[in-house]
């Protein structure tokens, strides 16, 4: 079984950030635009049960993702299934049509100016995006695919490269869930 492990920090500056990983030899990739499309189970909360699924939109490139719960309480380490579907508009919103059929409601979207790097930290190529989320503010994510075995290694990698890098505060909160918090308070009184 595969676990996306993963850690997410706020970055009040991140092109000054986009250095540090520059000299540590990472290769930072052009921005480019990403939608996802979160949807609310119709019969579960996932809040309650702290799992996701959406629909990704990069440029012509689509994919459905399912997120299951967060299984430890340093990282954002959890189940993913992944997969592409058809590239283009049309296939994306055939596939939203196709979820609310099925009794799925879509709930928001985040949009995100992203930028990607690979990392070599203890052996292990660790994915950096650099994000401008639209509404929430802007973030460096670490990020591991690990099988149950390779788990604790991958966690121990990524808290080993935010401590290097002198981050702290990590933010176990997804980009939904901060985006639907700052709406909530905008609204209240």
């Amino acid at each position: 079984m595969s676990y996306e492990v993963e850690l997410k920090f706020p970055i009040p500056d991140l092109p000054a950030f986009a250095k540090k990983l520059a000299a540590l030899g990472a290769d930072i990739s052009a921005a480019q635009d990403e939608v996802d499309l979160y949807f609310a189970h119709p019969s579960r909360d996932f809040a309650q049960t702290d799992e996701a699924v959406r629909l990704r939109r990069k440029g012509e490139a689509n994919c459905i993702t399912y997120k299951g719960p967060k299984i430890d309480a340093a990282t954002k380490t959890r189940r993913e299934i992944e997969l592409p579907l058809s590239p283009g508009t049309k296939s994306f919103k055939s596939w939203t049509e196709i979820l609310e059929a099925v009794g799925f409601r879509p709930v928001a979207e985040v949009h995100k100016s992203r930028r990607k790097a690979n990392v070599n930290h203890r052996g292990h190529a660790v994915e950096a995006s650099l994000d401008e989320v639209q509404g929430v503010g802007t973030f460096v994510e670490f990020e591991l695919v690990a099988e149950t075995e390779g788990v604790e290694a991958a966690i121990a990698c990524i808290l080993d490269l935010a401590q290097s890098l002198g981050l702290s505060d990590s933010q176990r909160r997804s980009y939904l869930e901060l985006l639907l918090e700052r709406r909530v308070a905008s609204s209240s009184p």
